[in-house]
């Protein structure tokens, strides 16, 4: 039952990233601005982390590939929500449109959340039981 919610899940979550990741070289122009001014290259970046999100979007589909995808993944999610605190501290438009504080805390939540599906896709979670024999327990 675990094996095929991550399946179903993997597939869910993997299609927007490659949709996200196609729109990165489809529209690079509403996403650039976003990009921190420190790292410099916005188009580069955009660039790249498009084509990041494609081919991680592509590996947690896969069953094979899921689970370094997912590692790789939880990653870039907290490397790139640097674009999305650039955009609530400096006030940046995405796409023409500002953030309310209620909208950058949503974004927020909704990352972080993210973080937690791809931690869970990775397997970071999963532990080893503690077996206790019988001796031990009288």
């Amino acid at each position: 039952m675990c094996m095929l919610l991550k399946n179903i899940i993997g597939f869910l979550l993997g299609i927007p990233f490659v949709w996200i990741g196609y729109d990165h070289f489809l529209r690079p122009e509403i996403f650039d601005p976003i990009v921190p001014s420190y790292l410099g290259f916005p188009r580069f970046w955009t660039l790249f982390s498009g084509l990041l999100e494609i081919l991680l979007g592509i590996g947690i589909m896969i069953p094979f590939s899921r689970r370094m995808a997912a590692r790789v993944l939880t990653l870039f999610l907290l490397c790139v929500y640097l674009a999305n605190l650039n955009m609530w501290l400096n006030d940046v438009p995405f796409n023409g449109t500002l953030l309310s504080q209620n909208g950058h805390l949503i974004r927020f939540l909704l990352q972080f959340v993210l973080v937690l599906i791809t931690l869970w896709l990775a397997e970071f979670f999963k532990g080893k039981s503690i077996k206790v024999s019988k001796d031990k327990m009288t």
